[in-house]
């Protein structure tokens, strides 16, 4: 299974880890703090309902973690959709989290480990969102040119609409509101501007999401 959570959360685990930091995606507030009690200096990311978890460092925000210089503090991960959606999937035979910037990386891993695959959409507040079905369109357009067959006809439906969509229709989705409304625009811009500049796939397994050694 892929989880896709593009903004946010799926995007800043993959910075994280692609960074060089331990990623711990947890599900709720309480396993956070749970998490944490047993990590020297962790970093507390993420959201809940949109609003930053008291005790919290920094927000669910792929813009603020990039370029920190404190790799050795292990980052658990918290936020409303994308997370638990990591957790509800673990038990799955595979596990992945993927966004705009891990595509091409994801659709090979796939294609040459896997025979079934589920691209899921975290969601918020019970929305497909515009950018999720982008990026789940697009991952589910690379399986179907390298052989697989689409699961039901609103499936195809959704990849004919989306594959060759550009990036830019992100900007207008609701997400892309909800950031713009409450000032987050350089992680609207990050999302935006970072398509596919990742040559590496994440797998999440016992509580922790790391990448994939070829």
């Amino acid at each position: 299974m892929v989880a896709v959570d593009v903004m946010r959360a799926t995007t800043t685990a993959v910075g994280i880890v692609w960074g060089g930091r331990r990623c711990l995606p947890v599900p709720s507030l309480e396993a956070a703090h749970a998490v944490a009690g047993r990590l020297e200096r962790p970093l507390l990311v993420g959201e809940l309902g949109g609003r930053l978890p008291e005790g919290f460092e920094l927000q669910n925000s792929p813009a603020a973690i990039e370029g920190r210089d404190d790799l050795e503090r292990p980052a658990v991960l918290l936020s409303t959709s994308g997370t638990r959606l990591l957790h509800e999937a673990s038990s799955a035979g595979a596990v992945y989290a993927a966004c705009l910037r891990n595509l091409t990386a994801q659709i090979d891993q796939l294609a040459l480990g896997h025979r079934r695959v589920a691209v899921i959409g975290a969601g918020t507040k019970g929305e497909f969102r515009l950018e999720d079905q982008l990026a789940c369109a697009r991952i589910a357009a690379g399986l179907i040119d390298a052989g697989f067959r689409a699961g039901d006809g609103r499936t195809l439906e959704i990849v004919e609409r989306w594959r060759e969509a550009p990036v830019a229709v992100c900007a207008y989705g609701r997400s892309a509101e909800y950031l713009r409304r409450t000032g987050q625009l350089e992680d609207l811009e990050f999302v935006l501007s970072r398509i596919d500049d990742v040559d590496a796939v994440f797998r999440f397994e016992a509580g922790e999401l790391r990448r994939v050694r070829e």
